[in-house]
């Protein structure tokens, strides 16, 4: 009787995830393997107002990225997804509202592909930061999730049972440009936004906002971290200051609260490390909320400033190996 022949199947690796957080100041990417674990990670700077030059930038930290995840043993090819300032138009295929202008109007995605003969995916960079606490960050688990970037601008992004919500014009999520609800007398029209319309949040809830609120009272500092300070040693305009900015930030949580009801809001960017705002923000939010329980989950989140470049890496979780 003839021994039985080992029959050997070859399997496809399943492909690495590289993952591109394209900001304002800095372009940051990383690698990482389908449980989440990163590899390789890299940060250059971001050759600001010159279109030609960022997508040679994006396309070299690509390049470097891919030699040194390809070269280890058993490595598969790599998928890319890039997060984005602003959205991409899916009308014409062209960028739309990136507060980092010059990438306004352009073929963001073909001209990247065309530079990598690769296919990229892109998404708005609050989105891939949603994404990635949603699918392994503080929200895993959780159905319904609400990711607010606090940063240079301010932004969201929606994750329903793992997946991005988004529509047909490419704005889901796009709570930064809306007004400021429940504005006081002394609140309206607001300030001007770079979009060319008065009182969006983030003329009122980002770093900058933040900042500007303080000086014009008179305060000496442009730095979120140092008003906290002045304000726990008996500043009267930095509490001021403080105050005023978790009211209007509340405000603007609990009006997406009432339409999309989320498990969970994570908070992301520079101001999320402003510990006083997860002690006071559900009791000023509470009497907007239009529901008995008026009880809200805010979390710090956990990958923290990489949740751009990994949400962006998780944009290929659903694609074919």
């Amino acid at each position: 009787m003839r021994a039985p022949v080992a029959v050997s199947i070859s399997r496809k690796p399943p492909p690495l995830r590289i993952g591109i957080d394209l900001g304002g100041t800095k372009i940051e990417g990383v690698v990482m393997d389908e449980a989440g674990v990163e590899r390789p990670r890299r940060r250059v700077p971001t050759p600001r107002d010159d279109y030609a030059g960022t997508i040679e930038a994006i396309a070299t930290l690509v390049d470097e990225l891919r030699l040194e995840a390809e070269a280890e043993p058993g490595a598969a090819s790599c998928t890319i997804g890039i997060a984005t300032p602003g959205s991409l138009s899916l009308q014409s295929g062209r960028m739309q509202n990136a507060n980092s202008t010059w990438l306004n109007g352009r073929t963001l995605g073909p001209d990247l592909e065309g530079r990598l003969n690769l296919p990229v995916r892109l998404a708005n960079d609050a989105n891939c930061f949603a994404l990635s606490e949603a699918l392994d960050g503080a929200a895993a688990g959780a159905r319904n999730v609400l990711g607010v970037i606090l940063g240079t601008g301010c932004g969201a992004g929606v994750v329903i049972d793992g997946r991005l919500l988004d529509g047909p014009r490419g704005i889901g999520g796009e709570w930064g440009h809306n007004p400021l609800p429940w504005a006081n007398a002394d609140e309206l029209p607001g300030p001007l936004c770079w979009c060319g319309r008065r009182g969006c949040m983030e003329t009122w809830v980002s770093g900058p906002a933040l900042a500007a609120a303080y000086l014009q009272d008179g305060g000496a500092t442009t730095r979120a971290e140092d008003i906290v300070v002045r304000a726990a040693l008996g500043e009267t305009q930095a509490r001021v200051a403080l105050e005023r900015h978790a009211s209007r930030l509340a405000r603007g949580l609990a009006h997406v609260v009432n339409i999309l009801d989320p498990d969970v809001i994570v908070l992301g960017g520079g101001l999320s490390r402003l510990e006083h705002l997860y002690e006071q923000l559900p009791a000023l939010m509470a009497p907007h909320i239009f529901a008995e329980d008026t009880r809200v989950d805010i979390r710090p989140p956990r990958w923290g400033d990489a949740s751009g470049a990994r949400g962006a890496a998780w944009l290929w979780r659903n694609a074919a190996a």
